[in-house]
């Protein structure tokens, strides 16, 4: 008799396929997109992520890691290894990255922190006579940029120990997130520890940047439907390629806009057929990368396409058709 053995679904946007396949450039895209989906529309600036001055991208919080572990599935599990002294505290971490559903390891982050380092090893003095009674080598006057000072005593490792070891597991658990969800090309992490007189003193990047201005332009300058949607199509890949979310953000409100304005201004007898709503960023990504996959035949084509989530199958609902009628003159059976 033959068994008829039903597969497992493989994970959609995830980072766990059910069986050993390569990744296609579809799933790939939407992985990369819900990563800044969450970004964009989960986390809030200064509490997951926030831009320290002189950086030119922002830093990723602990509370932020932790919500693209959960987006993810993804589950820290910590070693943990004591180098600690008598007279410094210190540990170094190494948090592993574990799928909660299926178990595997998908990768891992190291952090270290030591009491002996700037914002650790010194204290204010409680008042001048404990400084006055404190041996030279445990104490100094601290100075600032705006010509200020203050006497400082050094700390007790022991009493940072704990402090020590959570800063250490906080460091590990981001770089492996980091890591894991290949979110490296938005956040970085780890220079909110730094020292102010350790950062660079270059601007980072402006709020608004030049490509943003540009592409708003030319969506705003778009005189038909038509003409918007070719801008649209050419300024999603601009920007993509960029990879500056603020700029996606504010050409993805300008092309809305601009539709709905064109659509407003339409007569009334022309008004029976509405216009069609541009694609968000991330599904006209996606719709390029199966335009390529159509090309390769139906059945791969099929097979990409049921890989795919249901929200995206969704959103690219109207473009199947033609999808699959492109695969079908390609060659290959559905």
């Amino acid at each position: 008799m033959n068994e008829v053995i039903e597969m497992p679904r493989r994970e959609s946007a995830g980072l766990v396929a059910a069986e050993v396949h390569r990744y296609s450039l579809a799933e790939i895209r939407e992985r990369v997109n819900l990563v800044q989906e969450v970004m964009r529309g989960i986390m809030k600036l200064n509490t997951h992520y926030g831009t320290i001055p002189g950086t030119p991208k922002p830093t990723l919080y602990k509370p932020g890691a932790e919500v693209l572990c959960v987006t993810f599935r993804i589950a820290p599990v910590y070693r943990i290894l004591d180098l600690s002294t008598d007279l410094v505290a210190r540990f170094r971490v190494t948090c592993i990255g574990q799928h909660q559903v299926s178990d595997i390891m998908l990768g891992e982050g190291v952090g270290e922190c030591s009491s002996a380092e700037e914002k650790y090893k010194w204290r204010a003095a409680v008042c001048a006579e404990e400084f006055s009674l404190v041996p030279e080598t445990m104490r100094r006057l601290k100075f600032y940029k705006n010509g200020g000072k203050a006497t400082q005593v050094r700390t007790e490792a022991a009493d940072l120990s704990n402090t020590v070891l959570k800063m250490a597991c906080k460091r590990a658990m981001i770089a492996m997130t980091l890591n894991v969800t290949a979110a490296s090309d938005i956040f970085t992490q780890d220079i909110e520890d730094m020292p102010e007189e350790l950062r660079t003193n270059e601007p980072g990047e402006p709020a608004v940047s030049a490509l943003a201005t540009e592409w708003v332009a030319k969506a705003n300058a778009a005189p038909t439907a038509d003409d918007l949607a070719v801008v649209w199509k050419a300024g999603v890949k601009a920007i993509n390629e960029a990879k500056d979310a603020a700029a996606s953000n504010a050409f993805k409100a300008a092309v809305t806009a601009r539709g709905t304005a064109l659509t407003a201004a339409q007569p009334a007898t022309k008004a029976d057929k509405p216009a069609p709503q541009p694609l968000s960023t991330a599904a006209a990504e996606i719709l390029a990368d199966m335009e390529v996959i159509a090309d390769d035949g139906a059945e791969i084509f099929a097979a990409s396409w049921a890989s795919l989530s249901k929200s995206t199958q969704n959103m690219l609902a109207s473009h199947y058709d033609g999808l699959m009628a492109r695969a079908e003159k390609a060659g290959g059976a559905a």
